[in-house]
């Protein structure tokens, strides 16, 4: 019997879905014949995903705004008549800085987003997956909620926390047919990396080609990892062929090697 990763029908959230990321999970989604809405922080980001797929619904929100956040889903709901998935995809990158140069407004702005923006939309999503009978809930973390990243403390803070707030929830909605994992992705090979690599190389006097070798270097299959990659596990995730998935933090990342 051929594996079931159908999402034909299913009505699905994407947060941050107007680019990078984001957009390739909703465009996936509605490629595979699911019903998508997506927020962003950007209007050109909107405008530009509704000229490539007008099926798409859109809304202008910030995650980290609780009001935003509802407004979002009054949206979204009446547009989609339920919900079956949630993808909480957005998030930022945070400062870069020593910690004890990290601004108490940066901070707060970080886990705002990363984390409390994952609760607030999942305390609204639940209620409708419960009525649906069920869903899925895919929270997006990062390698460095793992392997923690040197003067990026508020980032790799929100992302570890989105672990536990994935097995957390997953234990508390598993018994109401809700399923809740999390996707931590790699080394992107997206613009804003490839953005990241020049400026850094730049300034440490090497090349583009020399700085990401030695990003690499601590990958196993010395890879970078493409969009549509997670994409298609958010994808499966969501799917029947993972009924009995939940709970789970899975690295689409080519394995980033870290102290075990």
């Amino acid at each position: 019997m051929p594996m079931d990763t159908s999402v034909e029908g299913l009505r699905v959230i994407v947060t941050a879905g107007g680019a990078g990321i984001g957009r390739r999970i909703a465009t996936r989604f509605h490629e595979h014949g699911a019903r998508v809405f997506i927020c962003d922080v950007s209007e050109l980001a909107l405008a530009e995903l509704n000229g490539i797929e007008p099926k798409i619904g859109t809304v202008l929100a910030d995650v980290g705004d609780r009001a935003a956040v509802g407004r979002l889903f009054d949206t979204a709901l009446s547009a989609l008549g339920g919900l079956d998935v949630l993808v909480n995809n957005a998030g930022i990158s945070g400062p870069t800085a020593a910690a004890e140069d990290v601004t108490p407004a940066d901070w707060d702005r970080t886990l705002a987003v990363n984390i409390s923006g994952q609760f607030y939309c999942a305390r609204l999503a639940i209620p409708a997956m419960k009525r649906a009978g069920g869903g899925s809930i895919v929270n997006i973390s990062s390698t460095s909620g793992k392997t923690g990243l040197p003067l990026r403390l508020p980032y790799a803070v929100s992302k570890h926390a989105v672990m536990g707030f994935t097995e957390t929830l997953a234990r508390e909605v598993g018994p109401h047919g809700i399923r809740v994992n999390t996707i931590l992705p790699g080394f992107m090979n997206n613009a804003r990396s490839q953005r990241i690599i020049r400026e850094k190389s730049a300034a440490l006097g090497i090349t583009p080609e020399a700085y990401l070798a030695q990003g690499l270097q601590f990958v196993s299959l010395r890879t970078m990892i493409e969009e549509v990659e997670i994409a298609d596990m958010a994808l499966f995730l969501c799917s029947p062929a993972a009924r009995h998935v939940t709970g789970q933090a899975i690295g689409v990342c080519g394995n980033v090697e870290y102290e075990r």
